[in-house]
């Protein structure tokens, strides 16, 4: 597959909406700030409506999902917590056609992980490597290699912290 997202466009999913929403919600937590947007109903209320999807639902719930879809993609510091979560999507058919459908913000979420994953793109989603960061992004590099968020400031950081080790030494 491409490192570009552009599978799915001839029948009118955007596959690059799929991939903000999903990146945006995983890094509804900020560990280089220490905030939050799941630690209060308004910040989680106020988030899905600046994406205009629909009911923003119980935050809890919520972070038990951002924190095991984070570890399925890579963050050393959540758990994987498989849970039922009845009633977040379901399959409608439109034109005859199935469709993953969404009951609230929660849902929307859920169901741009599970398109961007049939088709092959979990693999790019990542955790940034650099330990003050730990932001999530989608590599798009052809080989699938980057570490960092970004090259230009936790990148560079690193390889300068690493550089001052190896002079020390």
């Amino acid at each position: 597959m491409a490192a570009g997202v552009s599978a799915g466009q001839e029948s009118g999913w955007d596959a690059e909406h799929d991939v903000e929403l999903l990146l945006a919600f995983l890094n509804t937590t900020d560990i280089s700030h220490g905030t939050d947007v799941l630690d209060t109903e308004a910040r989680w209320r106020a988030w899905v409506a600046g994406r205009s999807l629909g009911v923003a639902g119980n935050p809890g719930k919520a972070r038990v999902v951002r924190n095991s879809l984070r570890a399925s993609v890579g963050d050393p510091r959540e758990e994987r917590n498989a849970r039922e979560l009845a009633g977040t999507i379901r399959i409608e058919l439109t034109d005859g056609v199935p469709m993953l459908a969404a009951k609230d913000a929660l849902g929307a979420v859920l169901a741009s992980a599970a398109r961007l994953a049939m088709l092959g793109y979990w693999a790019r989603f990542k955790i940034c490597a650099a330990e003050d960061c730990r932001s999530a992004f989608f590599d798009r590099s052809r080989n699938r290699s980057r570490t960092w968020c970004s090259m230009q400031v936790c990148g560079n950081r690193e390889k300068a912290r690493n550089w001052r080790e190896r002079a020390r030494a």
